[in-house]
């Protein structure tokens, strides 16, 4: 039986057998599920029904997985988005973490480790929820709208482009190791890598450095992580 006020779950995944295991162990765990089985309809159900994560197969019928979540990500920036796919090359993590999922999970993988993931983003969120802005150089990052000012300029900041800058400004002006980013960020240390990291803070910097190329506020440590100077 699932609580009244159970979170909500969006499962989009088309394979029948994985969609009606999913459900059960979900519900089983406490969560309210919703299911489609193609991504059209997936987009219609996450824009009414406004469910607190969504799991995503990356191979639909219709739509992939990435062409979803940047929908999604036009018009909701909060919702963490877990990417489930067959795909274990990391240029593929990257992509869809690029285009706004907060985790993924390569197939086969463990019911209770999806599981945990979902609860690990659900606790990382509510640790997101004070107000915070932070000054850097002339930008001013909005944690709590996820969004990045310059000037007359404003970009949208994914949950984990906020993670990253509440980590460093927790210790401005101190190197912050990739392994510990990856750890207090992610929340794992073997997916996704160092290089996930480094694709991250390049994001960041094209939205807060004047250059990006010659950045001077989150700064390399060579061999070793990134600083911030505000």
């Amino acid at each position: 039986m699932v609580s009244t006020g159970a979170r909500t779950v969006l499962l989009v995944e088309d394979d029948p057998a994985l969609a009606l295991g999913l459900r059960d162990t979900l519900e089983f765990e406490g969560f309210r599920v919703l299911h489609a089985d193609r991504g059209e309809q997936g987009l219609l159900l996450a824009a009414q029904a406004h469910p607190d994560c969504i799991i995503l197969d990356l191979t639909l019928p219709d739509l992939n997985g990435y062409q979803i979540c940047e929908r999604v990500r036009r018009t909701d920036l909060h919702t963490p988005i877990i990417m489930l796919t067959a795909r274990s090359q990391e240029a593929d993590k990257i992509r869809g973490l690029d285009a706004g999922a907060d985790d993924y999970v390569t197939k086969p993988f463990s019911v209770g480790e999806l599981v945990a993931r979902i609860r690990a983003l659900f606790r990382r969120g509510a640790r997101s929820a004070a107000p915070l802005r932070l000054e850097i150089g002339d930008a001013i990052a909005d944690l709590t709208a996820h969004t990045l000012t310059r000037g007359q300029e404003s970009a949208p900041l994914s949950f984990y482009e906020v993670e990253l800058l509440k980590l460093l400004h927790e210790r401005v002006g101190q190197p912050v190791s990739r392994d510990e980013i990856l750890d207090k960020v992610w929340g794992t240390k073997s997916t996704p890598t160092n290089r996930t990291v480094d694709n991250f803070v390049v994001k960041l910097r094209k939205k807060i450095e004047l250059q990006h190329e010659k950045p001077r506020h989150i700064l390399t440590v060579y061999g070793f992580g990134y600083k911030l100077v505000p």
